[in-house]
Protein backbone atom coordinates (compact mmCIF):
# COMPACT_ATOMS: atom_id res chain seq x y z
CA UNK A 1 0.00 0.00 0.00
CA UNK A 2 1.26 3.57 -1.07
CA UNK A 3 1.62 6.41 1.28
CA UNK A 4 -0.93 8.14 -0.27
CA UNK A 5 -3.17 4.86 -0.24
CA UNK A 6 -2.58 4.61 3.68
CA UNK A 7 -3.44 8.17 4.03
CA UNK A 8 -6.58 7.95 2.47
CA UNK A 9 -7.99 5.51 4.09
CA UNK A 10 -6.74 7.13 7.55
CA UNK A 11 -8.59 10.70 6.70
CA UNK A 12 -11.52 8.06 6.18
CA UNK A 13 -12.01 6.50 9.03
CA UNK A 14 -11.09 10.14 11.40
CA UNK A 15 -14.15 11.47 9.06
CA UNK A 16 -16.28 8.38 10.10
CA UNK A 17 -15.32 8.81 13.74
CA UNK A 18 -16.42 12.55 13.12
CA UNK A 19 -20.05 12.06 11.51
CA UNK A 20 -20.48 9.22 14.43
CA UNK A 21 -19.68 11.34 17.29
CA UNK A 22 -22.49 14.33 15.80
CA UNK A 23 -25.24 12.29 15.80
CA UNK A 24 -27.31 12.81 19.28
CA UNK A 25 -29.91 10.19 20.26
CA UNK A 26 -32.35 11.96 22.68
CA UNK A 27 -35.36 10.60 24.28
CA UNK A 28 -39.27 11.78 23.66
CA UNK A 29 -42.43 11.65 24.50
CA UNK A 30 -44.41 8.96 22.32
CA UNK A 31 -48.03 10.24 20.82
CA UNK A 32 -49.83 7.66 22.47
CA UNK A 33 -47.71 8.50 26.12
CA UNK A 34 -49.11 12.49 25.52
CA UNK A 35 -52.47 12.10 24.45
CA UNK A 36 -52.87 10.04 27.92
CA UNK A 37 -51.38 12.84 29.65
CA UNK A 38 -53.24 15.52 28.46
CA UNK A 39 -56.52 13.36 28.89
CA UNK A 40 -55.72 12.38 32.76
CA UNK A 41 -54.69 16.10 33.26
CA UNK A 42 -57.95 17.16 32.06
CA UNK A 43 -60.33 14.42 34.25
CA UNK A 44 -58.02 15.40 37.62
CA UNK A 45 -59.04 19.38 36.83
CA UNK A 46 -62.66 18.90 36.03
CA UNK A 47 -62.76 16.18 39.30
CA UNK A 48 -62.17 19.55 41.11
CA UNK A 49 -64.41 21.26 39.01
CA UNK A 50 -62.31 22.98 37.15
CA UNK A 51 -62.66 23.36 32.96
CA UNK A 52 -59.13 23.59 31.40
CA UNK A 53 -57.51 22.91 28.74
CA UNK A 54 -54.24 20.45 28.80
CA UNK A 55 -51.56 20.71 25.82
CA UNK A 56 -48.67 18.57 25.90
CA UNK A 57 -45.48 18.80 23.97
CA UNK A 58 -42.75 17.03 23.18
CA UNK A 59 -38.87 18.31 24.26
CA UNK A 60 -38.76 20.58 21.51
CA UNK A 61 -41.63 22.15 22.58
CA UNK A 62 -43.98 21.28 19.65
CA UNK A 63 -47.53 20.13 20.67
CA UNK A 64 -48.20 16.00 20.90
CA UNK A 65 -51.44 16.25 22.16
CA UNK A 66 -54.09 18.15 23.62
CA UNK A 67 -57.41 17.88 25.53
CA UNK A 68 -60.22 20.56 26.49
CA UNK A 69 -62.77 20.03 28.80
CA UNK A 70 -66.57 21.17 27.49
CA UNK A 71 -66.90 23.97 29.22
CA UNK A 72 -63.16 25.44 29.30
CA UNK A 73 -62.50 28.91 27.91
CA UNK A 74 -61.33 29.92 24.51
CA UNK A 75 -58.58 31.73 25.95
CA UNK A 76 -57.45 28.33 27.50
CA UNK A 77 -56.34 26.16 24.02
CA UNK A 78 -53.59 28.63 23.77
CA UNK A 79 -52.37 29.87 27.10
CA UNK A 80 -52.39 25.67 27.55
CA UNK A 81 -49.85 25.50 24.84
CA UNK A 82 -48.16 28.30 25.01
CA UNK A 83 -47.26 27.14 29.31
CA UNK A 84 -46.49 23.76 28.17
CA UNK A 85 -43.52 25.30 25.29
CA UNK A 86 -42.19 27.84 28.16
CA UNK A 87 -41.64 24.76 30.30
CA UNK A 88 -39.92 22.28 27.77
CA UNK A 89 -38.04 24.97 26.48
CA UNK A 90 -36.85 26.01 29.75
CA UNK A 91 -36.77 22.72 31.45
CA UNK A 92 -38.46 23.95 34.23
CA UNK A 93 -41.77 24.83 35.58
CA UNK A 94 -43.36 27.94 34.73
CA UNK A 95 -44.75 28.59 38.25
CA UNK A 96 -41.07 28.76 39.46
CA UNK A 97 -39.73 30.90 36.58
CA UNK A 98 -42.66 33.18 36.83
CA UNK A 99 -41.80 33.82 40.59
CA UNK A 100 -38.33 34.15 39.48
CA UNK A 101 -39.30 37.33 36.73
CA UNK A 102 -40.52 38.85 39.65
CA UNK A 103 -38.03 38.71 41.85
CA UNK A 104 -35.04 39.21 39.60
CA UNK A 105 -35.03 42.43 37.38
CA UNK A 106 -32.78 40.96 35.03
CA UNK A 107 -35.34 38.40 34.63
CA UNK A 108 -38.34 40.21 33.73
CA UNK A 109 -37.43 40.73 30.10
CA UNK A 110 -38.37 36.58 29.67
CA UNK A 111 -41.79 38.01 28.81
CA UNK A 112 -40.09 39.29 25.59
CA UNK A 113 -39.19 35.75 24.27
CA UNK A 114 -41.98 34.89 21.67
CA UNK A 115 -44.42 31.88 22.89
CA UNK A 116 -43.42 32.54 26.92
CA UNK A 117 -46.10 32.49 29.13
CA UNK A 118 -44.72 33.34 32.67
CA UNK A 119 -48.56 31.53 34.54
CA UNK A 120 -48.27 29.01 36.41
CA UNK A 121 -49.32 25.72 35.26
CA UNK A 122 -46.69 24.62 32.86
CA UNK A 123 -44.67 21.52 33.75
CA UNK A 124 -41.80 19.90 32.84
CA UNK A 125 -41.92 15.93 31.72
CA UNK A 126 -39.15 14.22 32.71
CA UNK A 127 -37.28 10.52 32.01
CA UNK A 128 -35.01 10.69 34.85
CA UNK A 129 -33.44 13.91 34.98
CA UNK A 130 -34.16 14.55 31.08
CA UNK A 131 -37.08 16.70 30.14
CA UNK A 132 -38.33 15.01 27.03
CA UNK A 133 -41.51 17.38 27.42
CA UNK A 134 -44.14 19.17 29.23
CA UNK A 135 -47.53 19.51 30.67
CA UNK A 136 -49.69 23.07 30.00
CA UNK A 137 -52.86 23.34 31.81
CA UNK A 138 -54.68 26.78 31.55
CA UNK A 139 -58.43 27.56 33.18
CA UNK A 140 -58.37 26.46 37.15
CA UNK A 141 -59.07 29.35 39.12
CA UNK A 142 -54.93 30.22 39.22
CA UNK A 143 -51.86 29.24 37.90
CA UNK A 144 -50.95 27.34 40.71
CA UNK A 145 -53.99 25.34 40.55
CA UNK A 146 -53.39 24.10 37.17
CA UNK A 147 -49.76 23.24 38.08
CA UNK A 148 -51.09 20.83 40.83
CA UNK A 149 -53.73 18.91 38.11
CA UNK A 150 -50.74 17.89 36.06
CA UNK A 151 -48.46 17.66 38.85
CA UNK A 152 -50.87 14.24 40.00
CA UNK A 153 -50.79 13.79 36.49
CA UNK A 154 -46.90 13.51 36.73
CA UNK A 155 -47.05 11.45 40.13
CA UNK A 156 -49.53 8.89 38.77
CA UNK A 157 -47.75 8.03 35.47
CA UNK A 158 -44.36 8.03 36.69
CA UNK A 159 -43.94 4.75 35.81
CA UNK A 160 -44.10 5.33 32.28
CA UNK A 161 -40.38 7.49 32.12
CA UNK A 162 -38.30 5.60 33.85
Amino acid sequence: MTRSSLAALLCSFALVSVANGAVLNEGNLSTADAQKLASATVAACSAKGYNVSASVVDRAGLLKAFARADNAGPHTIEASRAKAFTSASAKAPTLAIMENAQKNPGAANLTDIPGFLLLGGGVPVKAGDTVIGAIGVAGAPGGHLDAQCADEVLAANAALFR
